[in-house]
């Protein structure tokens, strides 16, 4: 049954002192009410048109053609039972729908994982499409997330869903690891977030370079970033690759776990570890080394071109070069990385 405006009429303020008078007089007799209220036939049968849509007056039983006043009480629910029963109805059957088709996850899943020949993967464009499914793996996921963040600073809302998911996750004894650039340490709110959520068992790594943004859940599922088809491939478009083949997945958590050997500890409340300080260093070296601009310098280790090109100055005056250009050529000539390393492994 469909409602409309008409049946769900509004009471106005004649329609509400007719309905007054009627309760005075136990019934609504048109003439009475029309001589005190100084209405006009066409206002009274107004009326009393409006309160019977609204159920607020009722054929006299036995004598259906005298109206009786009714509470509005009866007459609310005698109007909207039916609409209430429909709208229970509905969200039933809503309830049954859902969870007919959510039945056949399984038989989904399991289909994909057969059929790894050649759609090993699925590619999802719609970015609130993805975002939904990493939602419902994170409320989901019965073992462990691993996780690859690249860039530096996080924005404000994004640590706040992280913060949220993660808690949750650890409450249900869910492991969580993730790796983050080292330039994120350098941001408050992002320290604030690490401190938070490493009390209650995250274990959070950075690392000077990574590939690429990376999500693993119980190492059975895997969310690549798919990116613009252009010269910058580090653009990313939004959505997501997701990966279910058990090859490939292994592939990636073994890509992550290397990553995770090299990564060093984030622990917020102690001062920035010399090393990292070393790791920015020598990856600066590294790609000035091999002729990088530095706005790719930049994104290449998650920080801003202002930032890079404060640290290339800081190289560039160690290495007594007038120019970037001077300094990788000193780093390239003179082998520096390479002495460095050695100097640590004969250290170690």
């Amino acid at each position: 049954m469909n409602y409309s405006g008409s049946e769900f009429a509004e009471l106005d303020d004649i329609s509400a002192a007719a309905y007054g008078h009627a309760v005075e007089l136990g019934r609504f007799i048109r003439e009475d009410i029309a001589l005190r209220l100084a209405l006009s036939p066409a206002e009274v049968t107004h009326a009393e048109k409006v309160l019977t849509l609204l159920r607020l007056l009722q054929p006299m039983p036995g004598d259906p053609d005298v109206l009786v006043p009714v509470g509005p009480d009866v007459a609310t629910a005698d109007l909207v039972s039916s609409a209430e029963a429909q709208i229970r109805d509905l969200q039933q059957a809503v309830t049954d729908v859902r969870s007919r088709l959510m039945s056949l996850t399984p038989v989904y899943f399991e289909g994909r994982r057969l059929r790894n020949r050649l759609e090993a993967f699925d590619v999802i464009t719609d970015q609130g499409t993805v975002q939904s499914m990493l939602d419902h793996l994170s409320a989901h996921c019965r073992q462990e997330v691993a996780s690859v963040a690249p860039g530096g600073a996080r924005p404000g809302p994004q640590l706040q869903a992280a913060r949220k998911s993660s808690l949750s996750m650890r409450e249900r004894g869910v492991a969580v690891r993730t790796i983050y650039q080292h330039t994120a340490r350098s941001d408050l709110a992002t320290r604030a977030y690490v401190r938070d959520v490493t009390e209650a068992g995250v274990e959070v790594r950075t690392a000077d370079q990574v590939i690429d943004r990376i999500l693993i859940y119980d190492r059975d599922t895997v969310f690549l970033p798919t990116h613009a088809e252009q010269d910058d491939e580090s653009q990313s478009t939004g959505g997501a690759i997701v990966v279910r083949e058990p090859t490939l997945v292994a592939f990636v958590c073994n890509v992550f776990e290397h990553l995770w050997d090299g990564a060093t500890p984030f622990v917020p409340d102690t001062s920035r570890a010399p090393s990292v300080a070393d790791d920015l260093k020598q990856s600066i070296l590294r790609l000035m080394a091999k002729g990088y601009k530095d706005e790719m310098v930049a994104r290449r280790l998650g920080m801003s071109v202002r930032t890079c090109r404060r640290h290339i100055s800081e190289i560039t005056e160690e290495l007594e070069a007038t120019s970037r250009f001077q300094a990788g050529y000193n780093v390239a000539m003179s082998r520096m990385l390479e002495q460095r390393a050695g100097r640590e492994a004969d250290s170690g």
